[in-house]
């Protein structure tokens, strides 16, 4: 009589009995949220702002120093249409010139803060050393050059009645004092935009920062052994953890600060213009603008770009995200073959041969 035939294999290949905490959890990377009309609006107005500030800065340290002589020279010797911009008391100039630095000051100390609080994460110690230290740096110079203009004019001017020999007196008296008055307006708006630019730089390759922190927590729960070259990777999880709500949370805050700060610019060229048309002699606004582009020269160009000095440039934190122009991007190495630390090629992240894989565990044994 015919017996039943046995079946060879009493486990089917694609249901193995293998404990899951062997197994390696795989998958394709995770794609991108979808963008919403206001997200996309958003950014729009974000690249119109970076474009704006982001203009080359070497161009327009040029353009700076070449209007500054040809206009100046031109307002010296022909006569200049008056508008309501010529006028000291004009609004521009009365709420915000007048006050320039505090206005610098109360826009870009919350960014640098929350800026640097995220690509710090959150280290506190970093972020007082080598970022708010550089806002202290500026204004401790505008106060530097201020200071020593108004000294310059006091010392080598004359008052036009003899009798009075001092600015304070002179003008007390209401006369007129005749010094040798370095434009600090031209400093200021000069030096101010500059260093609204320079400290604004962090904010390139911020988006990058978002898919970062998506594929680093893919690689984490995925265990992936492929070469990892994302930026995030020597970051603990409590600091993942941190740069993720950090980066959330600030995020539209630090969006809307450089909006305002790009306004902000644009308004110090605009009256940059006028006090070139309407306001000290070419020799006063030249010299005013060479020490302003000297004094950033010497901060952003040779002091912090030294790695050994502090403080540091801005965007330079734990993790690298800014990439240079003409930096090659890594890219991840591809797995070649099926083959995956030693054992046999794999289904859906499932051994395909099971009873092989046993084996030559029980041999390596």
């Amino acid at each position: 009589m015919a017996t039943k035939r046995r079946p060879i294999h009493t486990k089917l290949n694609f249901r193995p009995n293998i404990s899951d905490s062997n197994l390696e959890c795989r998958g394709t990377k995770p794609t991108c949220e979808p963008t919403s009309v206001r997200e996309t609006f958003t950014l729009m107005v974000l690249y119109l702002c970076k474009k704006s500030l982001f203009f080359d800065t070497n161009l327009k340290v040029a353009i700076y120093l070449g209007t500054l002589f040809l206009l100046s020279l031109v307002a010296d010797v022909a006569t200049i249409p008056k508008l309501y911009l010529s006028r000291s008391d004009n609004l521009f100039n009365k709420y915000f010139v007048k006050f320039a630095w505090g206005w610098n000051l109360l826009l870009l100390t919350p960014f640098v803060v929350f800026t640097s609080y995220i690509y710090c994460c959150g280290q506190k110690k970093l972020i007082i050393k080598h970022h708010l230290l550089r806002i202290c740096i500026a204004t401790f110079f505008w106060w530097l050059w201020t200071s020593l203009f108004n000294v310059i004019e006091a010392s080598f001017g004359r008052c036009g009645q003899r009798q009075f020999s001092t600015k304070g007196t002179c003008l007390q008296a209401g006369h007129v004092w005749n010094g040798f008055d370095i434009s600090g307006h031209t400093f200021i708006l000069i030096y101010g935009s500059l260093f609204l630019i320079e400290e604004t730089r962090c904010i390139e390759n911020w988006d990058s920062i978002k898919e970062h922190l998506r594929l680093e927590n893919h690689n984490r729960t995925s265990r992936d052994p492929a070469e990892n070259t994302n930026p995030l990777r020597n970051l603990s999880d409590d600091e993942m953890r941190e740069l993720q709500f950090n980066y959330t949370k600030y995020t539209p805050y630090i969006r809307a600060l450089l909006m305002a700060i790009t306004l902000l610019q644009i308004l110090w060229d605009v009256m940059l213009v006028c006090t070139m048309l309407y306001y000290h002699i070419m020799i006063e606004k030249f010299l005013g603008g060479v020490l302003a582009i000297l004094t950033w020269f010497f901060t952003y160009r040779m002091w912090y770009v030294h790695p050994k000095i502090i403080p540091n440039l801005p965007g330079q934190g734990v993790f690298k995200y800014i990439k240079k122009k003409g930096e090659p991007q890594s890219v991840p190495r591809r797995r070649t073959g099926s083959i995956v630390n030693g054992r046999g090629p794999l289904f859906m992240g499932r051994p395909i041969y099971p009873q092989q894989d046993a084996q030559q565990d029980e041999n390596s044994g």
